[in-house]
């Protein structure tokens, strides 16, 4: 099995959308069909948000923001939040400054530099997401520790990560992504995590099943593993590959989206603040 490091596809990406607007949003739609993992994070996010956003102002608290993704999605769709978003990477704080710059003069989005194992922000929060950050994280207790602290009482705490089930694409040595501290996580591993931080867990379920592994195999393992060896050059061909595949992609990723998968290759699970 060859290991991909998504970092320097990541990197080339950004380089590609770096100062356009039209690009970054093209990207986030990209990132929203292609990854199954934003299928299910979005359609918790829309039913929790819906009716913290009824009650009035809430803080979020995006632990890992990356590109941004998440913080789209938010702010397009609920006008009394004000999210917080910490990554470790200053190169994406810059850009997503750059892009969110209304925001933030509107005071609903802020960016700042946070190393999570250290994390000791000065405000509490209403919900908390931290989407495929943890497996990246030796010491991944003390990460969930910091963030449960900065939770408000009854706060949600929302991560995705893969699970050990993951582990069907890996070598024998290597993880199939180089730079994962571990596989992924069990459903009763991660649930004992965070009941070891006073997170009472609500609903933990695996994702990319059947039918979602299948869709990321062809929508994302593959291109990415072609775009890590044949870097630029693989775009053209993955011009004419995309259109075939994808309207299948799609069929699959909703049947992820609502089947109780009994195992899968990713896990996410929504927990509260006790």
């Amino acid at each position: 099995m060859s290991k991909i490091d998504y970092d320097p596809v990541k990197n080339s990406l950004s380089g590609i959308i770096k100062g356009s607007k039209a690009l970054r949003r093209i990207f986030y739609f990209i990132l929203d069909i292609i990854f199954l993992r934003s299928w299910h994070i979005r359609r918790i996010l829309l039913e929790k948000g819906q009716k913290l956003d009824h009650k009035g102002n809430w803080k979020l608290l995006d632990a890992g923001c990356g590109f941004g993704q998440y913080d789209h999605f938010l702010l397009r769709n609920f006008q009394n939040i004000r999210i917080t978003s910490v990554d470790i990477k200053e190169d994406y704080l810059e850009e997503n400054g750059l892009f969110f710059k209304d925001e933030i003069k509107r005071g609903r989005v802020s960016f700042e530099n946070a190393n999570l194992l250290e994390f000791c922000p000065d405000e509490k929060f209403d919900f908390l997401i931290c989407i495929d950050v943890l497996e990246h994280i030796e010491e991944d207790v003390k990460v969930i520790r910091n963030l449960s602290d900065s939770l408000n009482r009854d706060g949600l705490f929302l991560m995705h990560s893969p699970s050990h089930y993951s582990v069907t694409d890996a070598g024998d040595e290597d993880t199939f992504v180089g730079e994962h501290a571990r596989t992924g996580y069990s459903k009763d591993e991660i649930e004992n995590k965070l009941v070891e931080c006073d997170l009472l867990p609500l609903k933990t379920h695996y994702t990319y099943g059947y039918w979602g592994r299948l869709s990321w195999i062809l929508s994302v393992k593959w291109p990415m593993l072609w775009l890590t060896k044949m870097n630029y050059f693989a775009l053209l061909p993955l011009t004419f590959y995309y259109p075939v595949v994808m309207p299948f992609c799609l069929l699959m990723n909703l049947s992820d989206l609502y089947t109780k998968n009994e195992r899968g290759n990713g896990i996410y699970s929504l927990a509260k603040k006790v």
